[in-house]
């Protein structure tokens, strides 16, 4: 979707709130043609030189009129305030939503905490909007009016309305598609930079070693140069709209004031018509210059509809199945045929792939580096889809099965850290419900409790993200704790116990591996003992 349909869109969701600020606009551009109106009126009472009440009338409707547009403006204020908080709102949910849900096979190639970049501009569409449906529909609305004054004076000013109306047409047409073209390119290179610096800020101890090769430096200095070079060709496009208003305005102040000035040498205006009718070409003039200062604007707008766009639409996970999970014991897996590969690599990963586990087995898989094992926990996760072939959980296959079924019966623990910024208790939970005894058993179980007691606040104290500053030993602890916290029917786990001290994490395996716990289990890990106490050990290498 183009981005001037994106903006379409977005004022269809408001457009209650449209419709408001319309109505507003239109009484505001037609109340303030009654002050040209109304010292057109006052002139020509004191040309009589008396001084009568109905001056003094006169007066206190123009005064009135500048009273009722004021506040009119507050209540447009009011409705554009409204939808910007809605907006912004509206902005986060769909983020948030929407992050956790696109299929994972998109972000093979793309960075995914660079697209929460562009939820700042949300900010952009909320500052531009406004000045958008106040400012350029109130001097459309100034200029319509304005003219249609000016052709009760005379109609020769419809004619130079229509010339004006046909030019500014023009000059969007012809220079808009390119002042979008230039604002996308510029916000390519601004979106490139602050990813760059972000990478800089997250291996800064490996540039700070490696500072003196400046390669950090040199590499921002390319990308700027490069934005520079863009944002220099948009400021081009919006010159030379600059300069063709500037050359088009004079020409059409000059034409409004010699064909005044005309009628009235012709006596066809008196001075008190031609008086207003300069008030109201100075208000036309000056609505035009508006449209001027709102491009740059709407670009704006229009481009930051576009990087929040790319976002939306990023298809998410298909979730079509009907069927519910039956969670009485762990649960059964079998792979038949099963394919799987990337996007613009030939080379599959899983080729005709085939294997069964048992409910309630205790597996180890193994296999050589490269030999997928890492990829195949990530499937039987739901993270990635396979192409081909069929994976069956209790001989259903997958693609039958809610998703939500399939998450809340499976416990992952990646090699990957998966701390977030929050409570040590928020991290183990991930907001669902808990057992206080079953809590305490598991701290107990994973001595958890020697950590916790020496925090400020307990297990409500803070953790920084990717639990900064904090033991890995206890980090990992933590995502274990979340791990079997719910007690899940299918635990999926990639070196879990790496830093953990080698008695505890016996302990740990004692505890996971137990023949009588209720749960299917598939680890990868060379630490010798989850292999004595498996029931099989899987080769990927040798199926």
């Amino acid at each position: 979707m183009n981005p001037t349909k994106r903006f379409w869109s977005l004022l269809k969701l408001y457009k209650k709130d449209v419709r408001y600020i319309y109505i507003y606009a239109l009484f505001i551009g037609f109340i303030n043609l009654t002050l040209p109106l109304g010292i057109q009126a006052i002139v020509n009472f004191l040309q009589t030189g008396e001084y009568t009440f109905t001056w003094l009338m006169l007066v206190g409707f123009v005064l009135f009129g500048i009273l009722v547009s004021g506040v009119l403006q507050i209540f447009q204020l009011r409705v554009l305030e409204n939808s910007q908080q809605d907006l912004f709102a509206r902005s986060a949910l769909e983020f948030a939503y929407r992050l956790p849900k696109i299929a994972y096979i998109q972000l093979d190639k793309i960075h995914a905490p660079e697209l929460v970049n562009r939820f700042f501009d949300t900010l952009t569409i909320q500052k531009g909007v406004p000045k958008i449906l106040i400012d350029f529909s109130l001097a459309i609305f100034q200029i319509f009016f304005g003219i249609i004054l000016l052709t009760i004076y005379s109609p020769y000013f419809i004619i130079l309305g229509m010339v004006w109306a046909f030019i500014l047409w023009l000059i969007f047409r012809i220079s808009g598609p390119r002042g979008l073209s230039t604002s996308l390119q510029e916000s390519k290179y601004k979106y490139q930079l602050v990813h760059w610096l972000e990478e800089t800020a997250r291996v800064n101890r490996s540039f700070k070693i490696y500072s003196d090769y400046k390669f950090h430096l040199n590499k921002t200095d390319t990308i700027t140069s490069k934005y520079i070079q863009a944002r220099e060709h948009h400021f081009w496009v919006l010159l030379s709209q600059f300069r063709l208003f500037v050359g088009f305005k004079v020409i059409v102040a000059a034409s409004l004031l010699l064909l005044g000035g005309w009628l009235v040498f012709k006596d066809q205006m008196n001075i008190g018509q031609f008086v207003a009718a300069e008030i109201v070409i100075l208000l036309i003039i000056s609505s035009t210059e508006k449209l001027l200062s709102t491009i740059d604007i709407i670009y704006d707008v229009l481009t930051a509809l576009d990087k929040i766009g790319f976002v939306v639409d990023l298809a998410l996970d298909e979730d079509t199945g009907i069927a519910s999970l039956n969670t009485e014991q762990g649960l059964s897996i079998k792979a038949t045929e099963i394919v799987l590969g990337f996007p613009e690599e030939k080379k599959k990963f899983f080729n005709y792939l085939s294997f069964e586990i048992l409910a309630n087995e205790k597996v180890v898989l193994s296999g050589k580096s490269g030999s997928g094992k890492s990829l195949l926990l990530q499937v039987l996760a739901g993270i990635y889809q396979i192409e081909d072939g069929e994976l069956y959980i209790n001989e259903i296959p997958v693609a039958n099965y809610k998703k939500s079924e399939i998450y809340n019966s499976i416990g992952v623990s990646f090699a990957v850290n998966q701390l977030f910024e929050g409570t040590i208790k928020e991290n183990i939970l991930m907001g669902r419900d808990y057992d206080e005894k079953k809590m305490s058993n598991i701290l107990q179980l994973l001595q958890l409790n020697d950590y916790i007691i020496h925090q400020s606040k307990g297990i409500d104290s803070s953790i920084e993200s990717g639990g900064r500053r904090m033991p890995r030993s206890i980090i990992q602890k933590i995502l274990i704790a979340r791990l079997i916290i719910n007690e899940p029917k299918l635990l999926l786990m990639e070196d879990p116990l790496q830093f953990i001290e080698h008695e505890e994490k016996k302990k740990i395996i004692d505890y996971i591996m137990d023949k009588n716990r209720n749960w299917t289990v598939l680890v990868v890990s060379d630490f010798y003992y989850w292999t004595e106490k498996c029931d099989r050990v899987i080769n990927l290498s040798k199926i």
